[in-house]
């Protein structure tokens, strides 16, 4: 089964690094990270929303931002996280959700258990050989798999200057549906959407948003305090961000992959 990576990453060990860092950051990414809009959600769930009672999978769930999102879709709600650092945090904020440890690769429910399986902010950390097929696995007949990433819009001038002092590497240019996995016999064909979306932040948030991205969290702690010190030097200088809370716009790239009869 052929796959691709949506960009050229880094090598195998600082993908590994950047892919294990986010968990003695939970609680900063809890907070600062943005959620889902609505309709986004609502897209992804579209080609199961008839079904009646709904089962649904968020899988790499992280602190629970697309899980909060899910709750009123959902029937049963699943998720399921590899971190436990993370995972703790998801306990905290959504105690009544079902939540617990696993990988996509080896994901711990019974085949055929859930009708949608979203994805947020995650694929790209798949091994999505073994993945896709695991993902089909726990699927329902007709089941749908959507996957969600929150992109800052770099076509608006300050975002995209905002882009190049911290060194955030993709842009919306880069996140199209055929890009994300090549066709498999279980998924075979894939639909995309952009839904606009914003974040309210301030020159302080904003940097500690972006101090909980993975290419920050490997930093050591000199680099990290110098890009932040650029960060924060430009958000005081642009006229957008300057003067107390502003709105980060946002475009929300969604793609929907329903599982082959």
């Amino acid at each position: 089964m052929s796959t691709v990576s949506p960009t050229p990453g880094p090598d195998p060990e600082t993908h590994a690094r950047r892919a294990s860092s986010f968990g003695g950051q939970a609680a900063a990414y809890a907070a600062e990270r943005p959620g889902y809009p609505d309709a986004a959600v609502r897209w992804a769930l579209e080609p199961v929303a008839a079904r009646g009672p709904l089962r649904v999978l968020d899988l790499a769930a992280g602190t629970g931002k697309l899980t909060e999102a899910l709750v009123p879709y959902a029937t049963t709600l699943v998720a399921v996280e590899p971190d436990l650092g993370m995972l703790s945090e998801l306990h905290a904020r959504l105690p009544d959700v079902a939540a617990v440890a696993g990988t996509a690769e080896r994901i711990p429910l019974p085949d055929g258990s859930v009708d949608a399986i979203l994805v947020g902010q995650a694929l790209h950390w798949f091994d999505l050989g073994r993945a896709l097929p695991e993902m089909a696995r726990v699927l329902s007949p007709g089941g749908v798999l959507a996957c969600l990433w929150n992109i800052d819009d770099h076509r608006v001038p300050w975002v995209r200057g905002l882009k190049e002092v911290s060194r955030v590497g993709r842009s919306l240019k880069d996140w199209k549906a055929e890009s994300a996995f090549a066709p498999t016999p279980d998924f075979p064909a894939t639909e995309q959407a952009e839904f606009a979306h914003a974040q309210r932040r301030t020159a302080a948030s904003m940097a500690a948003t972006i101090g909980t991205h993975s290419h920050v969290l490997i930093l050591s702690e000199a680099e990290r305090t110098a890009l932040m010190a650029r960060i924060l030097d430009y958000l005081h200088k642009t006229p957008e961000t300057a003067s107390g809370e502003f709105d980060l716009p946002i475009v929300t790239a969604t793609i929907r992959s329903p599982l082959a009869p």
